[in-house]
């Protein structure tokens, strides 16, 4: 049953001329005075989704763009300032992207935004996908192997850091701690300090392309998925192999159980109004994001994500997106009743995620905000 609703804000500043038409992705350039808006965005969305009965405020971090679109870089560091302007929402990260840190400097920031936020942040791990991010940090992205496998043993290390009071780790990358003599002794084991007081820690990973080797490692370690803006085809398949996965692994679980399903949304009283509100920010969005390879409004789109391929940002429409139930355009009560839907087809499933594409107007945001809390969140749970 669903009961639990958030929203996803990746972080992008007003954004002038959207659309197809408008100005191209790769000639947009701001001053540091206008890529600074981002945090005065997030906190006015921590406001309002504290004031309106959201769970969580999730926040993507991301690297380097001076275009404007995804310009958080520490999601800890903004949470711990965003849950004391605040009362009771909680401030996901989705995602930290663990190959641009060192496994324990992410775990210690974590730590100490879960301790200073009173266990209000949500912790949530991701590979990457931009090459100018990764690569630049000194990691590989180019490589998607080396990347997965560099990604898998960091969250490994992540983990032992927070479950365990002292550990050591021996693998391909990392050596810890390294066996050097330490005040008269050798160091064979090390203790993350501080660790969490938020035990155990809830871990949450993107859905991108469902490969079997991604979910048997979430599965194997306790780590719950998101699926977001996705073909509701290809939900229906992922939600499966995320319920085997985790049968594979000792978890019995309900179909959609451990698991958050995002959509993007545009409310309005019919559902051409609806559309053509969100039209603009669709293209931007598929502007911006198709030559990265990471749209999935179509089976064809989430074979290309698999294969790491650039997609098409013309080969994308909000009504195809639309029919396919990644995006949802309408007036509310057609929302409510494809979620009522999804509450029969789904029987674990009990988190919602909402979201706007990038480019939309802060105040447009709030005002879906609003309307989704007053007209739609009232019919669940």
């Amino acid at each position: 049953m669903i009961k639990r609703f958030s929203t996803l804000y990746v972080g992008h500043i007003e954004l002038e001329q959207c659309g197809l038409a408008g100005v191209p992705a790769d000639s947009r350039r701001y001053p540091n005075r206008r890529l600074t808006e981002t945090f005065d965005t997030a906190v006015a969305l921590a406001e309002v989704t504290d004031a309106l009965g959201y769970e969580t405020l999730w926040l993507a971090e991301h690297h380097f763009q001076h275009e404007g679109y995804e310009c958080i870089p520490n999601i800890p560091l903004l949470a711990v300032d965003l849950a004391h302007r605040t009362r009771r929402v909680k401030i996901g990260c989705a995602f930290n992207i663990v190959p641009t840190w060192h496994p324990l400097r992410l775990a210690e920031d974590y730590a100490t935004a879960d301790i200073l936020t009173g266990g209000r942040v949500v912790f949530g791990v991701g590979r990457g996908f931009h090459s100018r991010e990764v690569e630049t940090f000194g990691n590989p992205m180019l490589d998607g192997e080396a990347n997965r496998a560099l990604f898998e043993e960091q969250v490994e290390i992540i983990l032992k850091a927070f479950r365990e009071e002292s550990f050591a780790h021996r693998g391909q990358h990392y050596t810890l701690p390294p066996e050097v003599p330490y005040r008269g002794y050798d160091l064979k084991e090390i203790t993350l300090v501080p660790r969490p007081t938020h035990q155990p820690v809830e871990v949450w990973q993107p859905i991108v392309s469902g490969s079997a080797r991604s979910l048997d490692f979430m599965a194997r370690h306790g780590i719950k998925g998101v699926i977001s803006s996705t073909a509701e085809s290809v939900v229906e398949r992922w939600l499966q192999d995320y319920q085997a996965a985790a049968g594979r692994h000792g978890r019995t679980l309900a179909l959609g159980e451990d698991v958050i399903l995002g959509f993007r949304m545009s409310l309005d009283d019919t559902p051409a109004r609806a559309i053509e509100r969100a039209r603009p920010y669709f293209e931007e969005h598929a502007k911006f994001m198709a030559p990265l390879g990471m749209l999935r409004y179509s089976e064809e789109h989430v074979s290309a994500v698999a294969a790491r391929q650039a997609q098409s940002p013309t080969g994308a429409t909000l009504e195809n997106g639309v029919r396919n139930r990644s995006w949802l355009c309408g007036p509310p009560a057609d929302v409510v009743a494809y979620l009522k839907s999804l509450e029969a087809r789904y029987p674990g499933l009990e988190h919602v995620m909402i979201a706007w594409a990038l480019g939309t107007p802060r105040e447009l945001m709030i005002e879906q905000l609003t309307r989704f809390a007053k007209e739609v969140m009232p019919a669940f749970g």
